[in-house]
């Protein structure tokens, strides 16, 4: 027995001593990284009061924000009451040679610094909640940064810090396309200031298709149209699958949002009129085609129909 417990004591000191040199091999590559490959590795931090002496603008819009009341009003710790250098690094080799734009960290791509850094300081406090998704999403793949939405400097919008006044005029200093199609006759009532982007999409990250709120198109159409969640009865299968099967997300110049007028949209399923003497060829066949709305002038309840005879949609 005494032989036994000897041998699992060997073994066990072996195991240890193993992990030991496995931690020191990990270790290894931290404790013979080169300090000269990062040009801000003997920088100190100077304060706010040395900043300002250069950055006079700065100083009278910086005091505005969120960001100056904290790191001034209720620091966390040491770095952030130096206010300035929370964000952009300790800054004594800047103010030594300020031409040296690797010396400091700043937030514009013209600067030259990388966007990961850049991303990087924002994410120190900014992490998680809505920023869960960040990493890997659309934006962060197109290396799209912090600062080209936001101005943490200046409050030029009512919240979030924004470039511009509003979510929506931000986005769409990228988003052209959806920008014009806001603007058919048709549209989201988006440019009304009813709604953003960010009603529907989360900018910062989502688990799901083109940065959505909801697992499918139709759950966030019905967070704000219930009266076509159902359940019905009688239920329109292309309604159920998919809102865009019919209507555009954006705009359209189409009544409703339609990507075609009617009955040119039904007619694309409906190719077989069951006999009631309509041509697809010839929609001015159809009853009432003038006053404007066709197939749905009998088929009122196109999304779904709670009436026992409800199978053709009618009233």
């Amino acid at each position: 027995m005494a032989k036994k417990n000897s041998f699992l004591g060997i073994c066990a000191a072996w195991c240890i001593g193993g992990l030991i040199l496995l931690g020191l091999a990990a270790a290894a590559p931290a404790q013979a990284a080169d300090p000269e490959s990062n040009l801000m590795f003997n920088a100190r931090y100077v304060g706010e009061k040395v900043c300002v002496d250069c950055h006079d603008t700065e100083k009278g819009l910086f005091g505005h924000t969120q960001h100056a009341k904290i790191f001034r009003l209720n620091p966390r710790n040491d770095v952030e009451r130096t206010v300035c250098e929370t964000c952009h690094g300790p800054g004594s080799l800047h103010v030594a040679d300020t031409r040296d734009r690797a010396k400091i960290i700043g937030f514009s791509k013209e600067w030259g610094t990388p966007v990961k850094t850049m991303n990087a300081q924002c994410l120190t406090c900014h992490d998680g909640g809505e920023r869960m998704y960040w990493g890997g999403s659309i934006h962060q793949k197109n290396q799209v940064a912090c600062s080209d939405c936001h101005n943490p400097m200046a409050r030029f919008s009512t919240n979030a810090l924004l470039k511009k006044p509003s979510i929506t005029e931000t986005c769409q200093t990228c988003h052209q396309q959806q920008r014009m199609e806001f603007r058919k006759k048709s549209h989201m009532p988006l440019p009304e200031g009813k709604m953003s982007c960010a009603d529907c999409h989360n900018p910062h990250g989502s688990s799901f298709k083109r940065l959505l709120k909801a697992d499918t198109v139709n759950e966030l159409c019905y967070s704000c149209h219930a009266e076509k969640r159902g359940p019905y009865l009688w239920e329109h299968a292309p309604v159920r699958q998919n809102c865009l099967n019919c209507h555009e997300q954006h705009g359209s110049h189409n009544d409703k949002l339609l990507k075609q007028s009617r009955p040119f949209l039904c007619m694309n399923c409906h190719t077989n009129t069951g006999g009631m003497g309509h041509s697809v060829r010839n929609p001015a066949s159809l009853p009432n085609t003038g006053a404007g709305r066709s197939c749905q002038n009998c088929h009122a309840q196109i999304h779904g129909s709670n009436s026992p005879d409800g199978s053709r949609f009618r009233r």
